[in-house]
């Protein structure tokens, strides 16, 4: 994947500020599917967290699949913030396979990656950023 390509942009409300990363979203629909006041892609900037209430935003950041989206609380550690439960893994219908909670992935260099919250992981061997997924299972018509 191009080093350029690689944006992060932060838009906050004071209380969280919500951090987008574009390479990595798998354009799931999620995040506008569930709160479109706060996530609209037809406008720019396409976040608002002005829009709505922080822990509504927050819970709706938790449902991203990709970890495009992310967020941090004002005055809070995040980098460091671990989920404490149970890791579970979905099978997503024609997607990706969805990883809830902390896991730990060495690639074939032996390089770790840690992950919290929601990962996904792809299926159909399509993914320009294996192991994880980048949505191509939508251009290959995937399906299982």
């Amino acid at each position: 994947m191009e080093e350029q390509r690689k944006i992060t942009k932060k838009y906050s409300n004071g209380e969280v500020t919500v951090v987008w990363q574009p390479h990595l979203c798998i354009h799931s629909t999620i995040c506008f599917r569930g709160l479109p006041n706060v996530f609209d892609p037809r406008k720019r900037p396409w976040i608002t967290p002005e829009n709505a209430d922080s822990e509504v935003i927050m819970k709706q950041i938790d449902s991203c699949p990709s970890g495009a989206l992310t967020y941090m609380r004002a005055n809070i550690d995040q980098e460091n913030a671990i989920i404490d439960n149970e890791t579970i893994v979905e099978t997503t219908q024609n997607g990706p396979l969805l990883v809830y909670g902390n896991i730990s992935i060495k690639d074939s260099s032996g390089n770790l990656t840690k992950k919290h919250k929601v990962t996904a992981l792809c299926r159909c061997g399509a993914s320009k950023n294996k192991p994880f997924c980048d949505g191509s299972h939508l251009n290959v018509n995937f399906e299982g």
